[in-house]
């Protein structure tokens, strides 16, 4: 199944292919990826063109001390109906979702990621003593950055088992750097779109405007020295 949606995300996503590969071994799998590598390195956007790719509905949590439990699961409010009758309604968090990146996981405090971690194993979330069972299929692509620890909160071992795989994502090499800084500063950016007929990928060209100074559709050299720039690695 792998097979038909490759070609789709390797459109979009450069110089990643065994993190593709790995992430989509994840999703058909039914099971959760951790992604663990430094910031910009397109693990938001392979999320998003994942639920492009495979017709999901992805969201993203950027994960910060001060999330709490009810900002991803949910909550309730007091209504109050014209006939003056007052109850309480649910109103879903971003966990009922198809595909889910909780970005920086190891961020939010250790009750935060136990509410996430037990929705992850649990396929539902219990609020005010209410069930509610999330969407099928339910996954979740988190990532963490492991050059910052400051300020973080590392995940356990018990609680790391609820990731079927951990996917390192690396810095791309310098041709597929060409690539990305040729599709992000022209005049049009690939990005895919839904479709299952198996017959490769289907990329379509969102407009955008050209950088000031930049000549639309060339090939120059103007970012080379951008490529050869130092890189941090990872510990």
């Amino acid at each position: 199944m792998c097979a038909p949606q490759r070609p789709r995300l390797a459109s979009v996503i450069f110089g990643q292919d065994l993190v593709v590969e790995q992430a989509l071994v994840t999703v058909l799998s039914g099971g959760h990826a951790l992604l663990v590598g430094v910031p910009g390195l397109a693990k938001t956007k392979l999320v998003d063109t994942m639920g492009t790719a495979l017709g999901l509905d992805a969201r993203r949590v950027q994960f910060t001390p001060d999330l709490m439990p009810s900002d991803i699961l949910g909550t309730e409010v007091l209504e109050e109906s014209p006939g003056g009758k007052r109850s309480f309604r649910f109103i879903a968090g971003p966990v009922f979702a198809q595909l889910l990146m909780a970005d920086e996981i190891n961020r939010a405090s250790p009750r935060t990621q136990s509410a996430l971690l037990q929705a992850m194993q649990e396929q539902h979330v219990t609020v005010a003593g209410a069930r509610h069972d999330l969407p099928k299929p339910f996954h979740v692509l988190a990532t963490q950055n492991p050059l910052e620890q400051e300020g973080t909160y590392p995940l356990p071992e018990a609680q790391l088992d609820r990731f079927l795989m951990e996917v390192d994502v690396d810095y791309p090499d310098q041709d597929a750097e060409r690539k990305i800084l040729f599709d992000t500063t022209g005049a049009d950016e690939s990005r895919a779109k839904a479709g299952d007929d198996g017959r490769g990928p289907a990329v379509g060209a969102a407009p955008r405007s050209p950088p000031a100074g930049r000549r639309v559709g060339g090939r120059d050299n103007s970012g080379a020295c951008a490529l050869g720039s130092p890189r941090p690695r990872s510990r």
